[in-house]
């Protein structure tokens, strides 16, 4: 159904060849797994039309992430395209122009990235995981630095679906979706240059575990950019919220970004320097015709946009890069 030749082939062009069969069994066991939704997702990838697109990579704004026909879109090949890609809602990363189609996704993502990519090593010629990648925008971003390789895990479907819908017109060389867990990688395979964890680290209920099993997927000197939800405090704060914040359920630690360092220290990573700390904004995560669903609005206090409706302070995203 999937074809991974590529992903192995440029595995082996980037000396990690010895890695193909661990993967070749990771990804049959992945791929494998029942899901009643891929058919209809299938048939939906099967339904984009046809518009022959230019190679390279176009951001337009600074932002959109671009496909440029060669010939302009008609209005009836937009039309198929924006029926099909609506399909594949909700769209959460974005934002994306495929022939004149915009997908004005949930979150701009684009307002992290111009956080982060200034302060972050040069990407030309290194082998990145973006770790949690969604629907890839920050891969496509990623290639923007003539990086050897990027591959993107992610364990939803819909996500990779959405990767596939994005790629038929994209055509970026040298990335790759698998839709795989962090548990499932090899252990300590410390194959990779740089590694993207971004909006994860609060979703573990085994902080230091998940920061050692970051570690060792790093090459020795390796990149980590780690992307999280902090409170102001101290090197001793951390937020545990007793239920949900905002109005996520499976989310278990915020340290303060003081406390984030003591915690990179202690798993044995160097060099740790905080890019920037934000505020998040209703302006950067939203809902739009293509994530209707409730967004950052509906999780803040109404009369005061510093807290979280459940009275807890509102995320601040702090962004960190270390070193193995």
């Amino acid at each position: 159904m999937f074809d991974f030749e590529k992903f192995y082939k440029q595995m082996t062009k980037c000396g990690l060849g010895k890695w193909n069969e661990k993967f070749e069994i990771i990804i049959e066991n992945a791929v494998n797994k029942p899901d009643g939704n891929l058919p209809n997702w299938m048939q939906t990838l099967s339904e984009l039309p046809d518009i022959e697109t230019e190679e390279g990579i176009f951001i337009r704004d600074n932002a959109w992430v671009m496909a440029k026909a060669k010939k302009e879109a008609s209005s009836q090949q937009q039309n198929e395209l924006k029926t099909a890609l609506m399909k594949l809602s909700p769209w959460r990363k974005g934002p994306f122009d495929l022939c004149g189609v915009e997908i004005d996704a949930e979150w701009r993502a684009d307002v992290k990235w111009n956080y982060l990519v200034n302060g972050i090593s040069d990407l030309k010629d290194k082998v990145v995981l973006d770790l949690g990648c969604s629907n890839g925008y920050y891969m496509f971003r990623i290639a923007e630095k003539n990086p050897a390789m990027v591959l993107g895990i992610d364990t939803s479907r819909i996500c990779w679906m959405q990767f596939e819908a994005l790629q038929k017109y994209l055509k970026y060389p040298n990335l790759f979706y698998l839709p795989i867990g962090f548990e499932d990688m090899p252990e300590e395979c410390g194959i990779f240059d740089t590694v993207f964890a971004m909006g994860i680290l609060y979703h573990r209920k085994a902080p230091f575990e998940f920061l050692r099993t970051l570690k060792y997927m790093l090459k020795p000197g390796g990149e980590l950019i780690l992307e999280t939800i902090t409170v102001e405090g101290d090197e001793r704060t951390v937020l545990v919220p007793e239920d949900r914040y905002a109005g996520m359920k499976n989310v278990w630690f915020f340290p303060s970004d003081k406390a984030l360092v003591v915690w990179l220290k202690k798993a044995g990573f160097r060099n740790i320097n905080i890019v920037d700390k934000y505020m998040s904004t209703i302006e950067e995560q939203r809902q739009t015709e293509w994530m209707t669903n409730e967004s950052l609005k509906n999780w803040l206090d109404p009369n005061d946009f510093s807290k979280t409706i459940e009275g807890l302070p509102a995320p601040i995203r702090t962004i960190v890069t270390c070193n193995r």
